[in-house]
């Protein structure tokens, strides 16, 4: 039996990333910013990756007041070789990047399906790829897949993005089956609807697809399924994906953290 003096102490408040480089894509706001941030609050030199070459060079300045590095990245995930390229000497790799539009399947545009699993998982596919070699070399590496409550739940007029998501849960349960003998973990953080300006343009889109009036889209559609009657802030993701990074999560690996408020409970 081990003896209480033999156990470690209490965990750190925050992980220790000193040392490490981090990319994260979908970083110029939302989800993507905050994770960027806080990431580099814990010592990390985050590689900020998104299109959104405004939106970066004000995380840069941000993160410049809070004492953090963050290098951005312009970069649009539909260049998958440009991607892949992007993830190499990566030790902690995000896949954060998102897009949505809710329509029926019948009026769904092809090449907007098309765009949706590139961005969502196909550069997510290369961009593992491209940062592997790396972490497997040093026998140390942390994936973290930013999916969804809808990665386990399907709603209806979301075709791509569910799509998107019950994919990228697979592929994150593959990498982390790969991974695990390397010292490499890989893991989803499934958050149901958070107050970024992606949920603001649905509550819109929601809104004309229901014929019902944008007030009562949150309550009515969006937080229908969940317990908690609350958007879920960026800064609660952050720290789901904080922890998945640091130390004391080396034994989670293959499953997916879910921030529902309740959801999936019923």
């Amino acid at each position: 039996m081990t003896s209480l003096s033999a156990l470690p102490g209490p965990p750190a408040p925050s992980p220790d990333l000193s040392g490490r480089t981090a990319l994260v894509t979908g970083a110029a706001g939302g989800i993507g910013g905050v994770c960027a941030l806080r990431l580099a609050a814990a010592g990390a030199t985050v590689r900020a990756v998104d299109r959104d070459a405004a939106g970066l060079a004000a995380l840069a300045d941000r993160a410049r007041e809070l004492a953090g590095t963050v290098e951005p990245q312009i970069l649009d995930l539909t260049d998958l070789d440009a991607a892949e390229r992007a993830a190499a000497g990566t030790d902690i790799l995000v896949n954060n990047a998102g897009l949505q539009l809710v329509r029926p399947i019948e009026e769904f545009p092809p090449d907007v399906f098309h765009t949706v699993l590139t961005v969502m998982l196909e550069a997510p596919f290369r961009l593992i790829r491209g940062a592997l070699p790396h972490m497997y070399g040093q026998g140390w590496g942390r994936i973290v897949n930013i999916s969804s409550v809808h990665g386990l739940r399907a709603s209806a007029y979301k075709s791509a993005y569910v799509a998107a998501k019950h994919g990228l849960e697979g592929l994150s349960k593959t990498a982390a089956l790969e991974g695990a003998r390397h010292g490499v973990t890989s893991n989803c953080v499934n958050p149901g609807y958070v107050r970024t300006p992606l949920v603001e343009k649905q509550i819109a889109d929601q809104a004309r697809t229901h014929g019902i009036p944008e007030e009562r889209v949150l309550s009515e559609v969006l937080l229908q399924d969940s317990a908690v009657k609350r958007l879920i802030e960026p800064e609660e993701v952050a720290e789901a994906v904080a922890y998945l990074c640091g130390p004391h999560a080396a034994f989670v690996t293959g499953t997916s953290l879910v921030l529902d408020g309740g959801w999936t409970a019923h």
